[in-house]
């Protein structure tokens, strides 16, 4: 059996060159000795890139836009997907409610990414709701009494 002249890489200069060997063996008529070298540089070259990119965590909210986007979907359709009201995905998409353990897990099960894409902090736009114009306030804070001795 042939020892493989790779090693885990450590360096950007390594990246690069397994690169280009995995590259130049793509080009090649397969063979089973060269899928051994192509499945070992695959290996190594996706271990360097887990590593070091540093992919900035999407909004759920826009990640979802864009998955909908893709896939040509309306919110009708997530509503249909995610078994939720047509309201309801209006005022996820319009960030008027967060998501739901629920609907995170079937949007990622549909789209096939992560639960934790969907499962991270973002605003929601609450507008406060200003007291109807008769209204009033029914619990007021009371001031506690003061003790004179």
């Amino acid at each position: 059996m042939k020892i493989l002249p790779y090693t885990l890489i450590k360096t950007e200069q390594q990246y690069q060159h397994y690169c280009r060997e995995l590259e130049a063996l793509l080009t090649e008529a397969p063979t089973a000795a060269a899928q051994d070298e192509i499945d070992l540089l695959t290996l190594l070259i996706e271990t360097w890139d887990e590593a070091h990119s540093h992919v900035p965590a999407a909004d759920p909210i826009d990640l979802l836009r864009s998955l909908m986007a893709g896939q040509q979907l309306q919110a009708k359709d997530l509503a249909s997907i995610l078994e939720i009201g047509r309201g309801t995905v209006s005022d996820l998409l319009n960030r008027r409610r967060g998501m739901s353990k629920a609907v995170i897990r079937r949007l990622a099960s549909y789209f096939h990414v992560s639960q934790e894409a969907f499962n991270r902090p973002y605003e929601l736009a609450v507008t406060a709701k200003p007291l109807p114009r008769n209204a009033k306030v029914v619990h007021q804070r009371q001031q506690p009494e003061t003790i004179v001795a």
